[in-house]
């Protein structure tokens, strides 16, 4: 059983977004996934029940009062949306859960400078310090030729964690998450710059580079 984390102690930064189209790329590639929820809000929950029953089926888990207890045995994926301001003991206890680390970042020097001290903490951690799960970081919600996002691409570029992808903002993942679908659910003709943009980011998550 794969656990996929995502995570970043700054909220609002796009972690529900990821993990619903984490678990859906999955989902739809045959996998038997689940999508765990840890964060009170419910943003991955509140998708989850919107998602048609003739899509590819994800199992809901309430990570949030009931950790991986209610976690399908035969779950091959297990795609965990974290709570934002996770430091310390929480931070340990929520690492102890995952393989693999998905870090979004958004375009303002707010973030980054949150996004710094994020990773410090992280990389602190004993399961990660022990190489026993793998962390990326993926720039979000990204604008191509503004300043920002080329201040943020150099950022990430030089953090000692692979940075994987980039992904822009885009109405398309509203249209998916209100209708409980991925940003793949979506026709071709609408959605084919936003699935060239996951590519890096889903190749990664295929690959042993992502693993311990």
């Amino acid at each position: 059983m794969r656990h996929i984390m995502v995570m970043n102690a700054k909220g609002g930064c796009g972690k529900s977004t990821l993990a619903t189209n984490i678990a859906s790329y999955f989902a739809n590639e045959g996998a038997v996934v689940a999508l765990a929820d840890y964060d009170p809000q419910r943003s991955s929950l509140d998708w989850l029940e919107r998602r048609p029953e003739n899509r590819a089926e994800i199992h809901a888990v309430a990570g949030f009062k009931s950790g991986l207890r209610r976690v399908p045995r035969n779950a091959e994926f297990v795609v965990i949306d974290a709570p934002a301001r996770s430091h310390g003991t929480e931070l340990t206890n929520l690492v102890k859960h995952a393989e693999t680390i998905v870090v979004p970042v958004l375009p303002s020097t707010i973030d980054m400078q949150a996004t710094t001290r994020f990773i410090d903490e992280l990389k602190a951690v004993g399961k990660v310090s022990r190489k026993q799960a793998k962390i990326a970081t993926v720039a979000n919600r990204v604008r191509d030729n503004t300043l920002i996002f080329d201040d943020l691409d150099e950022y990430l570029t030089k953090m000692r964690v692979p940075y994987i992808a980039a992904l822009r903002e885009a109405q398309n993942y509203v249209r998916a998450y209100t209708r409980g679908l991925g940003i793949f659910e979506l026709p071709e003709y609408l959605a084919w710059p936003d699935w060239d943009e996951w590519e890096p980011l889903t190749a990664w998550l295929r690959s042993v580079r992502s693993q311990p």
